[in-house]
């Protein structure tokens, strides 16, 4: 089964890059990413929803955005990132609710259901000391670790430190789930 539609999703490739087809090239990246996750891929799924993601927004096509964002949440999951599985999750129901699409809202619901249990959970942001929260607030707009060292007139390893303590004391694992955690807590 696997090898069926791993060959019609390189078809499927070979199709849209012959045509030259911004349509045809996203299904096909939204496809091999499908394929990916169930050949256990997961980072190559990522890496791959990324390329899907941005034709489809270039499409302006919010739907087939929000169903890669399912993708991108499965294989967050795969990885042990719940946070941004729960994002993506919560921003594709948004979209379906929005689109009227009663039935992938439904598909969102089961599937958050089945998001796992985090190992802690998050803390609140009065764990984090003021110069903590200086920096969320910073990674929350999407400065780089250099970027915000400049603005605070730190060093980069100061502010790799602060990064970490952060993910630590508010059980997160990424910039993206630290980013939900400062819009979710209004700390913007």
């Amino acid at each position: 089964m696997k090898a069926s539609a791993r060959g019609a999703t390189n078809e499927l490739r070979d199709i849209a890059v012959s045509m030259d087809a911004l349509f045809l090239r996203a299904a096909a990246a939204h496809a091999n990413a499908a394929v990916l996750l169930a050949e256990g891929d997961n980072e190559g799924a990522l890496s791959a929803l990324c390329e899907a993601r941005d034709l489809w927004r270039d499409l302006e096509a919010p739907y087939e955005d929000a169903r890669s964002g399912l993708l991108v949440a499965m294989a967050s999951r795969k990885v042990g990132d719940a946070d941004t599985a729960d994002l993506e999750l919560t921003s594709a129901r948004r979209t379906f609710e929005r689109l009227g699409a009663a039935t992938d809202v439904a598909r969102v619901d089961e599937l958050r259901k089945a998001l796992p249990a985090k190992g802690m959970s998050p803390k609140g942001a009065g764990q984090l000391t003021g110069r903590e929260l200086e920096v969320l607030r910073l990674v929350a707009t999407g400065k780089t670790n250099r970027a915000i060292a400049d603005a605070l007139r730190l060093s980069e390893k100061t502010v790799a430190r602060h990064v970490s303590n952060i993910f630590t004391k508010l059980g997160l694992s990424s910039r993206a789930a630290a980013t939900a955690y400062a819009y979710r807590n209004r700390l913007l």
